[in-house]
């Protein structure tokens, strides 16, 4: 991100109500307070954020479970799913007793347990045309955790209409993607940034791509990835480092090999 686009996020986040870390929040977060890029300014930003997840599963629960330690003041979870026996070789936050509960009361619980700072809001729905531009807008940035094209592309396209970042993360077998989109900002060269839409113009035939159940998914590669997107929005929010736009992220976790495109 240039350093207008970075100046414009900022000021849409600090239109935020302010707000102070209680002596608890500055023991908690410490380590991230004497960090000179996040400082407690940094740290305020990020307890008045709202961040939206799509997902509570393999993608989902890294991304859950960090923001929270990070302390992102509001998380608001989407999923629709229960929690099932196959789920937990990935889906680390939950735990075995979760079996058969709604994933989105799962993360509540466990995101509560691990920091009380922060507010769960938890929506047991299917993302749809009918629900997407009320949650997507209510929020400040916007992880996509999905399984499938048809959310993907609902998420994607109501994140450029609103104007709200996005962080999209993909798994498949042994190889995972992620970039960030925010097609209303300007590159430095004055072009607008890149769009889902312009990373992938079509979703593939139905059929055409395995799901998880047939083609199968190594479970800490969905550590890697989530964690990666819980990084990026936390970058985002605070104002710090360069986010993925305009750059895709690939994993070979067989290789142990990062490459970075340009797009």
């Amino acid at each position: 991100m240039d350093g207008e686009a970075k100046q414009c996020f900022c000021r849409q986040m600090s239109d935020a109500p302010e707000t102070t870390l209680s002596p608890d929040e500055l023991r908690r977060y410490a380590r991230h307070i004497v960090l000179a890029e996040i400082g407690g300014p940094g740290q305020q930003k990020l307890k008045r954020a709202r961040v939206l997840v799509v997902g509570a599963g393999g993608l989902g629960s890294p991304v859950l479970l960090y923001l929270a330690a990070a302390g992102i003041g509001t998380l608001d979870v989407v999923d629709d799913d229960i929690v099932s026996l196959s789920n937990l070789q990935r889906q680390v936050l939950h735990a075995t007793a979760a079996i058969g509960e709604a994933k989105v009361e799962s993360a509540s619980r466990e995101i509560g347990a691990l920091n009380p700072h922060v507010t769960v809001n938890a929506h047991r729905c299917r993302l749809g045309p009918d629900n997407v531009a009320a949650l997507v807008n209510a929020c400040d940035v916007v992880i996509d955790g999905s399984d499938n094209f048809d959310t993907r592309y609902l998420v994607a396209d109501a994140c450029a209409e609103a104007g709200k970042p996005l962080v999209a993360g993909a798994v498949g077998r042994f190889d995972g993607s992620l970039t960030v989109f925010a097609p209303w900002m300007t590159r430095p060269d004055g072009r607008p940034a890149p769009a889902y839409r312009d990373l992938f113009p079509e979703p593939p035939p139905p059929g055409a791509v395995p799901t998880c159940a047939e083609a199968g998914v190594l479970g800490a590669l969905t550590g890697v990835i989530g964690t990666l997107q819980a990084m990026e929005a936390i970058k985002l929010i605070a104002g710090v480092g360069e986010p993925l736009i305009g750059r895709l992220l690939l994993y070979d976790a067989l290789g142990a090999r990062f490459d970075v495109i340009r797009y």
